[in-house]
Order: structure tokens, then sequence, then C-alpha cells
């Protein structure tokens, strides 16, 4: 591999910017006149404009978490809603072309053909692209933005929104219930497997703006799904806000996977909730990789509220020089017999902090329950930090088995010596070393993915 010529290629790291003009802009700051454009711009029924309104009372009365207060996020200087229309394209050839040229140099219209179901592509507020192969439509599987979600599919849509993440979870959880806007919906039927991905892709392009996109995946008995998602931004010199929420419902005996791979500027607060619900014998796994943000806070959740259920987090996270990774995993074990397995993994570069938090938690009257978790760090720097708060509680039940590892190392001057005295030079060496760290994580990610986040990597190195 040429890592030079790779460098190169990925030079602007996602990090470029086509000026572009909206229809629809709530302007600055956040009201409750904020929230009423942006219900109505989108015709929506009074419901929803009643949910909103109540989030934001909410949204008003949590504090931040401990981690952002000096940080002093100005929500006054911040766009809500920016778009050229809430109508997504079901043909690349209708997008507008700014748009069109920014997914064209992300390579999402290839992807699309080589090995994916259905994409989805999101440009500030809303969906500019959606569709699905017509062969999975004939099965009744949906995948449409939430603005279509709520308005074609309301009996699905209303039955599980807010369910397992309620607005008034956490203080973000609560201003994107306020704010909401584009995101995924998808419903996969009884006994439908997608055997290809489905991916999303977010993008901000705007400055000083935040995206609140809202997911909600449900996956019916035996049906089984396999999800992608990916966002980027450009560099401002002002903050900009990434506000999601995630919530995924896995019915009895099915499966999903849930993939992430976020390569946020410096200039993004990136701060997300996600949480699953896994029914009898089904299966969540979340697979995760954060790359970029100036702060990023995000803990994947997964509920085991029936036996047998399965749940799976991996995680791996960079933090190069003064970014915060604030990221980790929680699993809730409600049932008898259900196993859970955590997996995660943090490089610091420079004076990067990554800190792991963790919470395993089972219940009382959940017997023969398993957990697995391990934690690992790698300091590249001197001034490069790690931090793990690791929870663990145990309310009750026989025969439960959990256990918990981490380990903390630095990058090995030996092996660094070792590398140099073959003609590598320093940065390639620690690339490697790296590399190595995170090989069997990142082979959890399809192909595609797994390239790409390594060459992220030797871009973080490199930078």
């Amino acid at each position: 591999m040429n890592i030079s010529n790779n460098l190169e290629e990925l030079s602007d790291h996602g990090d470029f910017h086509y000026n572009t003009s909206y229809e629809y802009d709530a302007g600055l700051g956040l009201s409750e006149k904020t929230i009423e454009y942006i219900s109505k711009t989108k015709s929506e029924d009074d419901w929803l404009l009643a949910f909103r309104k109540k989030a934001y009372e909410i949204f008003k009365t949590l504090a931040l978490p401990t981690a952002l207060k000096k940080d002093n996020i100005d929500f006054n200087n911040i766009r809500y809603y920016l778009s050229k229309g809430n109508e997504s394209k079901r043909s690349w050839d209708e997008v507008p072309t700014e748009i069109k040229k920014t997914f064209d140099r992300l390579g999402i219209p290839e992807k699309e053909k080589k090995y994916l179901a259905g994409v989805e592509a999101q440009f500030d507020s809303e969906s500019a692209y959606s569709r699905i192969k017509d062969t999975l439509a004939k099965d009744g599987v949906i995948f449409v933005d939430s603005t279509i979600g709520l308005k074609n599919y309301p009996e699905i849509f209303k039955k599980f929104f807010g369910t397992v993440v309620p607005a008034a979870d956490n203080k973000f959880s609560a201003l994107n219930s306020a704010v909401f806007s584009g995101g995924s919906f998808i419903y996969v039927p009884p006994g439908v497997k997608v055997k290809q991905p489905l991916q999303a892709y977010f993008r901000i392009n705007a400055k000083n703006f935040g995206q609140f996109e809202r997911t909600l995946i449900v996956v019916d008995e035996g049906a089984e799904l396999t999800y992608m998602e990916g966002c980027t931004a450009p560099k401002f010199e002002t903050t900009a806000l990434h506000a999601a929420v995630v919530e995924i419902i896995a019915k009895k005996n099915s499966k999903l996977q849930y993939i992430t791979a976020q390569n946020w500027s410096n200039n993004v607060y990136n701060l997300v909730t996600k949480r699953g619900l896994a029914y009898e014998n089904a299966e969540i796994k979340w697979i995760d990789c954060n790359i970029g943000s100036k702060k990023t806070m995000k803990y994947p959740c997964i509920i085991l509220s029936e036996e047998r259920a399965k749940g799976e987090i991996l995680s791996v996270a960079i933090a190069s020089h003064n970014q915060l990774q604030d990221t980790g995993a929680k699993i809730i074990h409600q049932a008898s017999s259900t196993t859970s397995n955590i997996l995660s993994k943090s490089i610091s570069i420079g004076t990067g902090l990554a800190s792991y938090k963790g919470l395993v938690n089972i219940c009382e009257n959940a017997s023969n329950c398993r957990n697995n978790t391990r934690c690992d760090a790698l300091l590249i720097n001197q001034n490069s930090r790690t931090e793990t708060y690791p929870i663990i509680t145990v309310c009750g039940g026989r025969k439960n088995y959990l256990q918990h590892e981490a380990s903390i190392s630095k990058i090995d001057d030996e092996k660094l010596y070792y590398l140099q005295q073959r003609g590598i030079r320093e940065k390639q060496a620690i690339s490697l070393i790296i590399n190595g760290f995170v090989n069997d994580l990142i082979n959890e990610f399809p192909l595609e993915y797994g390239i790409e986040i390594k060459r992220l990597i030797e871009l973080e190195i490199d930078s």
C-alpha cells in the first residue's frame, strides 16, 4: 500500500463545502416559533407539534452534562432547520446539482450500485435522496426518511416512536424531540431477511448548523437487517451541533446489525443517543467508529428484555489533538439466560482524551446471564490521556457471570525502532502499530468501511 498516495487522495478528509441556497430557513436561535416553523413547513399533525413543544419545555429544565459545562454551547447561535424542500428524490438525476456533487464526491451513488440494497442521503435538515431495491419493496420492507414515515406509515411509526428513547431521557434527546428532522424509518416484515445492507449518509453542509435526525428501525419476528450510517461535515470556524436519536426494536428471533462510521470535522459537537430493545431470542449488534468532532458523547445501549436475547457492542474511538471522545456502552439484562459482549478500543493522539463509560446491569430475578467486557486503550504521546469508568450492577438472580478486562498501553519504543531500522518512517511505523491494535475490531466492519476507516486513521496520524 502506498500510504502517501492514499493520504493525497483523501487530503480533504471529507472537509469540502459547496455554497447553496435554501428554500426553508428557520433562522438562528431556538424558541417556540422555531418549532412551529419546522412543524408547519413539514405539514405535521397537531399531536406532533404538541409533542415537540412538550420536549422543548423538558429541554429547558435539564442541565448540560458535566463534560460540556465549560464549553458554553450557544443554542441561540445555531440554525435548527435548513432545507431546499422536504421531498426526497428516487433518482440521483432529480437531486439538486450542488447536493448531488457532494454525494458524488463522497462516493455514495457508486456504493449504491455495487453492494447496497437501499440508500438514504440527508443534506442538512432533510433527506435529498431515498431509494430501496424494488424486490425488497415487494417483500414489504419500508425504508424512507422519518417525514415520509410519519405521513405514510403512522400506524407503525406512532406505535414505536419515543418508546425506547423518551424525550426526557437526557437534555439532547429532549432537544432532538423538539426540533428533529430527517433520519431513517425502516420496517422489516416477519421472516424477511435483507441480505444486502441499507445505508444512510448524513451530511452537514451549512455554517452554524444543527443536525437532528431521528432514526426508528423495527425488525419484526424472524427478520434480519444490516444498517449502516456515515456522517461528515466541512470545517468552519464556528460550532456545529449533531444531536441524533436512534431507536431500534428487534422482535422475537430477529437479528439487527447497526454499523456507524462517523468522521466529523473538529468543529462539531457530536451528542447522540442510541438505544435498542431486544425481545426473546433476538440479537442486536452495534458496531461503532468515532473519528473527528470537537467532543463526542455517545454510549450505545441494548436492553435485553426477554429470555435468550443477545447484545453486542463493538467500538473504536480516536481522540486526536484537543479532542474528547467520550464513548462507551450500556447493556441492561432484564430477563434470564441473556448474554452480552462489549469490546471497546480507543487511541489517544497528541493531547486527545479518550474516555470509556460503561454500564452493565443485571436486574432482579434475571438469572443465568453472561457478560464479557473488554476495554483496551493505546496512548501515542506523553500528553495523550485515557479514562475508564465501568459500572457493573447485579441486583439479584443466580448463576450470573460477568467479566471485565481493561488494558492501557503506549507505543512500544522497541517496535518503533525495529520498524524504523527497516526504512519505515516514524509516522508510517506508528500507523502500522495502530492498525495492528484495532485490526480485529475493524474486521467486524464491511470491507468497504474497514478500508475507509484504516485510511482515516492514517490521516489522523499524519495530521
